[in-house]
Formats: structure tokens, sequence, C-alpha cells
């Protein structure tokens, strides 16, 4: 008989990468011949969204069963009014865009909406999503004072309790949720132009950035 023998190459491939005949093929945002870096920016912005989800309570409405489906006169009818409202009183907010209902509770009229927003076009440090929630809802509470309530903005709102979803923690949560678990300590959202990235220290051209040469 003839003894032969078999020898298996060990899969080179990292991270779980898998091998093919040309290489490996890697998982969703890693990189390098062996699937051993992490890519250096992970566009998130169609999921965090240039948005800050917010609520606010309508005293001086009564909700009714029909307010509770979208498609009912009276969720339009008050939407329409509650729409417009939100657009006199973001009015002078920079990047205000617009504001769009979510849904309609009890409690009074308890409203979940979003404000959508327009960052500035290039590139600014200084922009910060969670700084524009802050001045959102301060811009908000004060329209919704007592002394202000004949205010043109504020009229038919009675007294509104803003409450806002932090936009940075939304956005550092899904960061958690792309990246693979080993370099999940190194990364962090950051603002660039119109979107928001997860990005590392090793991420060109953006303010305190190191060239990590590949590491």
């Amino acid at each position: 008989s003839t003894n032969s023998s078999v020898f298996l190459l060990a899969d080179p491939c990292q991270n779980q990468g898998v091998w093919t005949a040309t290489g490996c093929s890697c998982q969703a945002y890693l990189e390098g011949d062996y699937c051993q870096f992490s890519s250096p920016t992970i566009d998130i912005t169609p999921e965090v969204g240039s948005f800050v989800r917010m609520t606010a309570r309508v005293t001086n409405r009564l909700f009714s069963e029909a307010m509770g489906d979208s498609s009912s006169t009276a969720y339009h009818g008050f939407a329409d009014e509650f729409e417009r409202t939100m657009d006199q009183i973001y009015q002078n907010v920079s990047g205000y865009h617009s504001t769009k209902i979510l849904d309609l509770r009890n409690g009074s009229v308890v409203v979940n909406y979003k404000v959508l927003l327009h960052p500035p076009s290039e590139a600014n440090s200084n922009y910060s999503l969670d700084h524009k929630s802050q001045e959102l809802l301060e811009t908000l509470k004060s329209v919704a004072q007592p002394q202000n309530c004949s205010h043109t903005a504020s009229r038919g709102l009675g007294r509104a309790e803003g409450v806002l979803e932090r936009v940075a923690r939304r956005a550092a949560i899904i960061c958690r949720k792309r990246v693979p678990v080993k370099f999940r300590p190194f990364y962090h959202p950051y603002v660039i132009g119109k979107g928001v990235f997860c990005i590392t220290n090793c991420t060109l051209n953006v303010p305190g950035s190191i060239n990590c040469n590949g590491g």
C-alpha cells in the first residue's frame, strides 16, 4: 500500500473572516488581508439621523380615542396645528428644519415627536447634536412658561414639558452594536458634515487624530 500525507493549512483569517480561493472574506466593518483591522470610519447617519426625539404635554387639549389613530381626521388636525406651532417656536434655532409627530397619547395630550435638523454643511468640531438637543429643550421651555402663554407661538399649547432623548447617547449605543466586540472600547460617535460616524483616534482628518500606521 502507498501512504500519503495530507497537510491542512490553518485558516489565516481573523475576527470570523472566512477563507476563500482569493483571500479572506471579512465581516462588516472589518478590513485588511486577514480581517485584522476594523474600519476607521463607520457611517451610522441613517440610524441616528440628524434629529432629536422629544415629548411635549399639551394641557389645554383633551385626548380622544380617535387621536390615537394616525389615519383619523382628529389626529391629522391636531398634528397640523402642533407642527405649525413648533415651526414658530423653533424658527430661530439654527439648523432647524421641521417637526414630525410620531404618536399621540392620553394625559391631556402627550405628543412624541422628532425635530429634524440640518447640521452645518462643513465639518465643524464645535457642532454637537447633544448641545443642539439642549437648545431645543430650553427653547420649548421658554415659550411654555405661564407668563408667556399669550405668545403667538405658544398659544393653544398650554404648558409644554419637554423631554429629550440624548442624541450622543443614542449614537454611542449604535456604535457599540456596529463595531466588533474587541474593538468597541476604541470607538466613539462624531459628527462630520451632515453625517454621524463611529470613529477612532486613528481616523484621519478629524481633530486629535493620530497616524496609527495600520496598527
